[in-house]
């Protein structure tokens, strides 16, 4: 019985294995500039960034000039365009949901 025990806290211990809290700090960018993302941390992309998301582009984290994070909650970094930032959020397969931003 304790051998099973055991085995079943391993086994959920691995299941919520996939998503990991991560503090991360980057840049906002719109999805369509993110495929250059050594330009999103210029002095001449936020108004870009800004104008791109206004019109409906999605908002991504482009952390280090080179991960871009898709966003599942993007409402929460739309009026951070163009900015760089720090979130609080977890990771999951290469999206980022965003709890916090400072």
């Amino acid at each position: 019985m304790k051998k099973f025990a055991a085995l079943t806290v391993l086994a959920l211990a691995f299941s919520t294995a996939g998503a990991f809290a991560e503090t991360l700090t980057g840049w906002v960018a719109d999805s369509m500039c993110a495929k250059d993302p050594h330009k999103v941390s210029s002095a001449d992309h936020a108004d870009c960034a800004k104008k791109c998301i206004g019109m409906g582009e999605k908002p991504v984290l482009v952390v280090d000039e080179k991960v871009v994070y898709t966003i599942t909650n993007p409402d929460m970094l739309v009026k951070h365009a163009g900015e760089k930032v720090t979130v609080d959020g977890t990771v999951k397969d290469g999206a980022l949901t965003v709890k916090s931003v400072k």
